[in-house]
């Protein structure tokens, strides 16, 4: 019996067994491919000067003309400077305090506590962005804001924390710990779950405090989560986030606030340029395939698991 045989068997087998399973496979099945999978023959549009009354198959074609204009304008700098720097931040900044959150969360005992601190902090990330953004504007407005005021009260002057650039990145990465931190904690949570209590109660018996529990079992046993969840982000590099950005984004501080999610939208909806915003979109999507295959090859060497 030949190997294409035997493995048509053995999947036909498989789906039989694990029919259920399968069935509850289905609907996210259908979703990616419906709203992912699909919308891809549209890219083919970054390759034509579209024009919706001739549609696809009438539209001219251009090649990489859109590509070449957007790898040669200014804008492209700007825009690529200021994703890389937020990015940067999230990495730097956000992507170790779930980590170090979970961890602490796991070394309180009393469960009263810990389930109302977890919940206090998962919260704002059943919050829209419109109102976390909101909230923020209320603290930091000018006129009548809470913390204007109060450095007001000090005898200090109001700080244009809004419309200034160079808050702009310090406002974007707080919202973020604000609204994610707390959520981003459940899964590292569950990993360290799973840890042998062997493990912990033999360096309790070599005389290991909790720090060195942590350091030398927790962490290790964790790894795999973490390397997994950072070849993802790492994806991610080019894809911030619309909503969040744009709520952000104004005519003062657009030299650092504008990045490739803002002027998508800008250059597709606002001003008509739907070939040259799918290029931009296009070329988000490769880079961050490139960078999930490159990073989960480099985990690989590292003796990690990766992705896939």
């Amino acid at each position: 019996m030949s190997i294409t045989k035997v493995k048509k068997r053995s999947f036909l087998f498989n789906l039989k067994k694990y029919k259920l399973l399968y069935l509850m496979i289905f609907p996210g099945l259908i979703y990616f491919i419906v709203f992912k999978y699909f919308p891809m023959g549209g890219l083919v549009i970054a390759f034509q000067d579209y024009q919706p009354f001739l549609g696809i198959t009438g539209s001219p074609w251009v090649g990489f003309k859109h590509f070449i204009r957007l790898f040669t304008e200014p804008t492209f700098f700007m825009l690529l400077r200021n994703t890389l720097i937020l990015f940067a931040l999230n990495i730097v900044i956000f992507f170790p305090m779930p980590i170090i959150l979970a961890l602490m969360l796991n070394e309180v005992r009393n469960k009263y506590f810990k389930n109302a601190v977890q919940t206090i902090i998962y919260i704002p990330h059943f919050m829209s962005w419109v109102i976390i953004v909101s909230i923020t504007y209320v603290f930091l407005t000018l006129d009548g804001g809470i913390i204007n005021e109060f450095i007001v009260s000090l005898g200090g002057k109001k700080i244009s924390f809004l419309t200034s650039p160079e808050w702009l990145r310090t406002i974007y990465i707080g919202q973020i710990i604000w609204k994610e931190l707390g959520w981003s904690t459940i899964i590292y949570l569950a990993a360290i779950t799973v840890v042998d209590p062997q493990l912990y109660e033999a360096a309790e018996m070599d005389g290991a405090a909790r720090l060195r529990k942590t350091w030398h079992i927790t962490l290790p046993a964790i790894r795999p989560v973490i390397i997994t969840l950072l070849i993802l982000k790492i994806g991610s590099t080019l894809d911030l986030g619309f909503e969040h950005m744009y709520l952000l984004l104004n005519s003062l501080n657009r030299e650092v606030a504008e990045i490739f999610d803002t002027y998508i939208y800008t250059a597709g909806l606002k001003n008509g340029q739907l070939s040259f915003s799918t290029t931009v979109g296009l070329f988000k999507g490769v880079v961050g395939l490139v960078l999930v295959m490159a990073s989960n090859k480099l985990a690989k060497k590292m003796g990690e698991d990766g992705v896939y």
